[in-house]
């Protein structure tokens, strides 16, 4: 009973089936179905750029995807193999073979697992909206480059993997279009886009295949045209179920095995969690939802545990393909579910009649979804919002396109990250006060206070941190102080170690001038915070106060000391 409460893991699979019926069932199967279609030459394409093969792309979007449909927090989310992985395993099976992929996969998938425990998945959910924008455009944009040769027919055998060199070698080939093919796809996206006018309950990425794949059977047959590749051209699909067999060591031990592949393990863990989480935070943005972050990290580790016992790599949430289920009316994680079955029936029977299906059409379907993945409105919308966010979400996208999606979320959230300091510290004031200061109340008169003599007031508004920290030491430092030095902390929400350090400087540099320190409105966390650090001690706790008017107080008693002591010196 302590573990159930401790781990948190509640598959979306169980609790979407409660009130499930035959319209919904009908949706998912539907949307399961394109999914499966579109996800088949993705993961063929995938296995081979990952230096292993079509059939182990394959076994991946079917097991991984199976499992994360069942496992995962997500309502929609589709699992499978992804672009972003494929230079990371491609390095790996360079240097330690399929064998040592395999098993920094599974080592992945435990990190994953453990992550979820821990429940480590709830902070990708402070990740900064800008970034989310950022990242979701970018991946739109990659999808969108992709299809290029396809929808264009130009017949490139090898792409450049690189953006920009990509559409370098599009241009140079500019001249090979094939124009039957530009037809084919273009026709794809015009039925995509007109076909709920006609019918909002058939989809209308099937449709387009259905009828682009019987117009090329019919172009091919009745007027001799052979030019539109299909999927059968491209990729020579496999069959057969998939075999259970243990990763093989080679001649290190296990230990030193899981020591030297303990770094590209944890790199697969992260770069699984973030896409996967991310995709699940968009799919939420499009459906209205929640997911399960600590539930899907679980779920995402169970696959990538379970797969490589099949030959499968590493899996996590695919963006495109959430995003196309999504489009085509997936509501629960059925809809995944039926994406694996047609996989499964692709891998056994049905090779024939899915390589028919003609890859321009295909490239019409994907660019329609990243046209709808793009968020070009809300990137409209934010271009009018602060200047730090709008530098945040185009350095995110550009990022994400030219480079990868783990450099671009690394710099994003760095810059994101100092450019809400920067503004914390322009918005956070360091005052210095003598004679006279107003007190304000909430619903009340504001109040002007004396300060006694002898006495000045530091206000800090705004959290003391090490920004903050490091500029009052400097404006204290710079000062010929009085003897009394009041520091107002009603507005100090929080306190860092900087801020500690700085604040023990202050104490102890004033003591040494023979100057006394009192801390005014210390909330309760500061108080705690300055306590286990030594502070209240060190100033006094007859000196830690949490209203100014008990500090002027404090302050007028410590100044008539000070005017008694030199009425005595006089007397003397």
């Amino acid at each position: 009973m302590q573990l159930r409460n401790t781990i948190d893991f509640r598959p979306k699979l169980f609790s979407t089936l409660k009130g499930y019926n035959r319209d919904l069932f009908m949706r998912d199967a539907m949307a399961g179905i394109i999914v499966g279609i579109v996800a088949i030459p993705l993961a063929i394409a995938f296995g081979i750029a990952s230096g292993v093969g079509p059939t182990e792309g394959l076994v991946t979007a079917i097991i991984a995807g199976l499992l994360i449909s069942v496992f995962g927090g997500s309502k929609v989310q589709i699992g499978g193999p992804t672009g972003a992985f494929i230079v990371i395993i491609y390095g790996i099976i360079q240097q330690y073979g399929l064998g040592g992929l395999a098993i920094a996969t599974i080592m992945a998938g435990i990190m994953l697992i453990a992550m979820g425990i821990f429940k480590l998945g709830t902070i990708i959910k402070f990740m900064p909206y800008p970034i989310i924008v950022g990242f979701t455009g970018g991946i739109a944009i990659t999808i969108f480059s992709t299809q290029m040769n396809d929808l264009f027919g130009l017949g490139i055998e090898e792409v450049p993997a690189n953006f920009i060199d990509k559409w370098i070698c599009y241009f140079r080939n500019i001249g090979n279009i094939n124009w039957w093919s530009l037809g084919i796809g273009l026709l794809s996206m015009l039925i995509i886009c007109y076909m709920p006018r006609l019918s909002k309950k058939i989809p209308g990425s099937l449709a387009a295949i259905v009828v682009m794949t019987a117009l090329c059977w019919a172009l091919k047959q009745f007027a001799g045209i052979h030019s539109i590749q299909t999927i059968g051209d491209l990729y020579e699909l496999p069959s057969g179920l998939p075999s259970f067999s243990f990763p093989t060591l080679g001649e290190a031990s296990l230990f030193e095995t899981v020591q030297q592949l303990l770094p590209v393990a944890f790199t697969i863990a992260m770069l699984g969690a973030i896409e996967s989480l991310l995709s699940a935070m968009v799919a939420d943005g499009v459906i209205g939802d929640r997911h399960n972050s600590n539930t899907e990290l679980i779920g995402q580790g169970i696959a990538n545990v379970v797969v490589p016992f099949f030959g499968g790599i590493p899996a996590t949430g695919a963006i495109a393909r959430t995003m196309a289920n999504i489009n085509n009316g997936g509501h629960t994680p059925v809809a995944g579910i039926v994406h694996t079955v047609v996989l499964l029936l692709v891998l056994l029977l049905l090779g024939g009649l899915v390589g028919a299906i003609p890859m321009p059409c295909l490239a019409g379907v994907l660019i329609m979804v990243s046209y709808n993945m793009s968020g070009w409105r809300t990137i409209r919308s934010m271009c009018r919002q602060e200047k730090s966010n709008v530098i945040v979400l185009f350095t995110t996208l550009l990022l994400t396109v030219i480079f990868d999606l783990t450099i671009a979320i690394e710099v994003g959230l760095v810059l994101a990250i100092v450019l809400f300091m920067k503004r914390i510290m322009e918005n956070t004031h360091i005052s210095v006060l003598h004679k006279e200061m107003e007190v304000h109340h909430d619903g009340e008169h504001d109040e002007r206070l004396t300060i006694p003599a002898h006495t000045e007031v530091y206000e800090i508004d705004g959290p003391f941190f090490f920004g903050i920290a490091t500029k009052f030491e400097e404006l204290a430092r710079m000062r010929d102080a009085k003897p009394i030095r009041i520091v107002r902390m009603r507005k100090v929400s929080f306190i860092d170690a900087t801020g500690l350090h700085n604040l023990e400087i202050f104490v102890t540099a004033s003591q040494q001038q023979k100057q006394q320190v009192i801390l005014s409105g210390v909330n309760e966390q500061v108080y705690q915070e300055i306590e286990r650090a030594g502070i209240v001690d060190l100033v006094g706790r007859e000196n830690v106060l949490d209203h100014i008017h008990k500090a002027i107080k404090r302050a007028e008693e410590l100044s008539n000391a000070i005017k008694e002591q030199k009425a005595k010196s006089k007397e003397i």
